[in-house]
């Protein structure tokens, strides 16, 4: 099954407070972002969340914007990053990709936060505008679901 014949997203049900969500976003595909941030900021209305978002330069800089946050003592309950990345000519995206995707786990899994990620690798910008716009498929909305998933087995867990 592919992510177009999924159902479309819904925040799970949480526990206890509205959480404080903190958006990282990297505008550098405006177009693209936009649409995901919309979505995702569909999926957190459902639980009523706080929240915040601030913008980086692009992807690379994305696990530098969440350990940042992180570390700011800011109370955040989960995190999403929001971005792009576009195969071009040059080994520079294959980099790229790497650096931020592996980044942000090593945020996530060092700092013990909850994080949705959306950061579109694709090789067309018509790829990346099908993620981030069409109804049920859309990159923003998986990352906020997976934000408060995580935020729910964390309160499980009671961490």
């Amino acid at each position: 099954m592919s992510t177009a014949d999924a159902l479309p997203p819904k925040a799970p049900k949480l526990t206890g407070l509205a959480p404080k969500i903190l958006i990282v976003s990297a505008p550098y595909y405006q177009q693209v972002v936009e649409g995901m941030l919309a979505a995702a900021r569909e999926i957190f209305a459902q639980v009523h969340a706080e929240l915040t978002v601030v913008e980086v330069s692009g992807a690379f800089e994305l696990p530098q914007g969440v350990a940042i946050a992180a570390r700011s003592g800011k109370g955040f309950d989960g995190y999403i990053a929001l971005g792009c990345v576009v195969r071009g000519e040059t080994d520079h995206y294959e980099f790229i990709c790497a650096a931020a995707m592996d980044g942000l786990m090593r945020v996530a899994v060092d700092n013990g936060i909850c994080l949705g990620t959306a950061v579109l690798t694709v090789d067309t910008l018509a790829q990346a505008m099908a993620r981030s716009h069409e109804t049920g498929a859309n990159k923003g909305a998986e990352a906020a679901v997976a934000c408060l998933r995580q935020i729910a087995l964390a309160r499980l867990m009671a961490i």
